[in-house]
């Protein structure tokens, strides 16, 4: 006789599960207490944004050492003469063995700067240079040395001078800088591979007329750091190149830190529509922001709007000054060089452009990028030569975007006829990388 078994549970343990449920709720559970504290702590960093960051705008000097084209081969030696004359620097550092061949072979948009080291040098070279060009003498702008007396007769003689220091130790630390601000230039050279002795000079000279020179030899990633440290800088580096690989990968470096301006535009609110869920991003970086400084973000490759970063007050959180509540995954985001790169494409390390209300742009890198499920909201403007522009963003009050007078305005207050900065551009983008195509983005 077959049996059917039933899915339905025995009497007994019916039993069990309901007295099992009754000891659950009936079981005491411990007190709980929110973890905020009731009374609200002041904000940690409020004092710190918004930020006031200058930009940096004077050119680096870019001088190289001659010095070490004397272990070169003849070939080599010349192809480095050629690319001086051909690239971005602006002086050579000649010595005594060489200045009458090189001074000779250099461009001659190249300054020349002669390094003497003895008043036996002074006296036999004084004769054969000039501060201007003549027929008979060759023309040295500068003089660089490590004795005063030099500097000074080479003044004195109508050259600008520079100081050239060695720093070993606090003590010729302080020195560099103490002798070296009384000159037109200060070359200077350190023992150890850190930038904080640099970080000291840069402050003690940053407000003074003397032009500070990290010697940085064959180390290209020291002197792409030299120019940036501190903000300032160094004003600039003397390089000891010996093939072409340095050059082009120094070149390569600054070319990618270059800041090239944005045209920001004034775009008209067209309509604002609220959409449902969907996954945005808050991009959060290695930066600081300016209150007037943002990223520009956009639906489209025909433009974005620039976005407000979290550094003015907002009443129920600490401010965040390093981040941007970006828009959803889908975005483009405008980098430098007439690029772009997808939200959802960004990581640590990724590098960003951030552009101020007077286009002024510089590279920073993402320290995270945090993605969830927020309500969205629809912005849709429309920028000059008729370019419309959208851009999908959290749809919650503390989100923001730049007016036209480059002051915050919260998503949710904006209204049709609003005025937004931003800025729009021709579509056609291929990863990332502005193309000239037909293409109809909607």
């Amino acid at each position: 006789m077959d049996q059917t078994l039933s899915k339905r549970p025995s009497a007994s343990a019916e039993k069990t599960a309901a007295a099992d449920k009754a000891t659950a709720y009936d079981k005491p559970t411990e007190p709980r207490h929110p973890t905020t504290p009731r009374e609200p702590v002041p904000p940690s960093n409020a004092a710190l944004s918004p930020f006031t960051t200058g930009t940096r705008s004077h050119n680096n000097v870019l001088w190289y050492d001659s010095k070490v084209l004397a272990a070169l081969s003849e070939e080599g030696c010349r192809a480095i003469v050629q690319r001086l004359g051909q690239g971005r620097y602006n002086g050579i550092v000649l010595y005594a063995d060489n200045l009458k061949t090189l001074s000779q072979a250099v461009s001659p948009r190249l300054q020349r700067v002669l390094h003497i080291e003895s008043a036996e040098q002074w006296a036999e070279l004084s004769a054969l240079i000039a501060p201007t060009a003549g027929k008979e003498r060759i023309q040295v702008s500068v003089i660089s040395s490590s004795q005063p007396s030099l500097l000074a007769a080479a003044r004195a003689a109508g050259f600008r001078t520079s100081w050239r220091a060695h720093v070993d130790n606090a003590a010729s630390l302080h020195a560099s800088f103490h002798d070296g601000m009384h000159y037109d230039f200060l070359m200077v050279s350190f023992k150890d591979p850190t930038n904080i002795p640099l970080e000291l000079v840069i402050a003690e000279l940053h407000k003074t007329n003397t032009v500070l020179l990290k010697e940085v030899n064959q180390d290209v990633d020291d002197a792409v750091i030299a120019l940036g440290v501190l903000e300032l800088g160094s004003d600039g580096v003397l390089v000891a190149f010996t093939n072409m690989e340095q050059f082009d990968r120094f070149a390569h470096k600054l070319d990618a830190q270059a800041t090239p301006r944005i045209d920001i535009q004034v775009g008209v609110i067209d309509r604002i529509t609220h959409l449902g869920l969907g996954y945005r991003a808050c991009i959060d970086t290695t930066h600081m922001f300016n209150p007037d400084e943002g990223i520009l973000v956009g639906s489209t490759s025909t433009g974005g709007i620039l976005c407000c970063p979290e550094v003015f007050h907002l009443p129920y959180m600490e401010l965040r000054p390093f981040r941007i509540n970006a828009a959803s995954v889908h975005s483009y985001v405008f980098q430098a060089n007439d690029r772009t790169s997808y939200i959802s494409e960004l990581r640590a390390g990724s590098t960003l452009t951030t552009v101020n209300a007077r286009g002024e742009t510089s590279q920073i890198f993402v320290g995270r990028t945090k993605t969830e499920i927020r309500p969205l909201l629809l912005i849709e403007a429309t920028f000059p030569q008729n370019r419309k522009v959208n851009i999908i963003m959290q749809d919650d009050w503390h989100v923001r975007v730049f007016s036209d007078e480059a002051k915050p305005r919260n998503v949710t207050e904006l209204k049709p006829g609003d005025r937004v900065l931003g800025f729009g551009t021709e579509p056609g983008r291929h990863v990332g990388v502005k193309v000239d195509e037909h293409i109809i983005e909607l």
